[in-house]
């Protein structure tokens, strides 16, 4: 039970500070998104620093690792798990594999909210 309340408490903090975060940067007035770019960037580089450091140097429990990636990072953009699902890939050497997990969760997730919005207006036009 621990993990799963590490968790959950990390993803409303991170969902608070994607918020935050991105509606600081949005607040400049442009139409390019920088928000959430520059949450889902900062999301993969602190993947990586916590990933890798856990790794090398730190001891982490399991509660604390979820908190930190799953709870956290995962509030905040779920962009940095599926960067860290990618890096993993590639560095296993499965490019093809990689290539069509990275191209494929773009273009679908994008396609997908094309149908949602299709689905939407069809029953309420």
């Amino acid at each position: 039970m621990g993990v799963v309340l590490a968790v959950g408490v990390g993803g409303g903090l991170g969902a608070l500070a994607r918020y935050y975060i991105a509606s600081a940067i949005q607040s400049v007035g442009s139409a390019f998104p920088w928000g959430i770019f520059v949450v889902n960037i900062s999301g993969g580089l602190m993947m990586g620093l916590i990933v890798e450091a856990s790794a090398l140097k730190l001891n982490l429990s399991p509660e604390l690792r979820a908190f930190l990636t799953v709870g956290i990072l995962g509030g905040y953009t779920t962009f940095s798990t599926f960067s860290l699902d990618s890096a993993l890939m590639l560095q296993k050497g499965q490019y093809m594999a990689a290539a069509s997990y990275m191209i494929g969760s773009v273009v679908l997730s994008v396609l997908a909210l094309f149908a949602g919005l299709w689905i939407v207006r069809s029953i309420y036009a």
